[in-house]
């Protein structure tokens, strides 16, 4: 079952699948083959923490992601990248097809993203890329925390 395409089918919200036809693996991969700002590029990482899984859609002009901050936030006293088995395990997907809606966990979304019409990212698929607002996905996910802009 394609949950990312049921979702948005039921819903009213503009996007559009774009369909490549090979996998991309970076955000400045995805900036460069889709033509687009490397921040546009939305990754989304499963991080484990002592208090369970979270997703963070974070934008690709970061550099890295700052666990610290990432446990302030949280309120958790680690937080560290999931490994592949634990991403397929959580998600039912594979790390880099992990899609930005339709996870079952709780999410943090970086504010960055908020600076852009549409963003780009993962849609459950290898060789498709969700196109969405920012705003959309805010309301898809309703995020239980907030990555602030710099």
């Amino acid at each position: 079952m394609d949950i990312v395409k049921s979702i948005l089918e039921k819903s009213t919200y503009d996007y559009q699948f774009i369909l490549h036809e090979k996998q991309i693996y970076s955000a400045l991969e995805g900036a460069e083959y889709f033509g687009i700002k490397v921040g546009q590029t939305a990754p989304n990482l499963i991080i484990k923490t002592d208090k369970g899984y979270y997703s963070i859609i974070f934008s690709g002009s970061r550099t890295r992601i700052d666990f610290k901050l990432i446990k302030k936030i949280l309120d958790v006293s680690y937080a560290k990248l999931a490994d592949k088995d634990q991403v397929r395990e959580i998600t039912g997907f594979d790390p880099g097809d992990t899609p930005m809606i339709g996870l079952s966990l709780p999410i943090v979304f970086d504010k960055k993203l908020l600076q852009y019409q549409f963003v780009y990212g993962g849609s459950g698929q290898p060789n498709r890329t969700l196109k969405i607002s920012p705003a959309i996905l805010i309301e898809l996910n309703n995020p239980v925390a907030f990555l602030e802009n710099d």
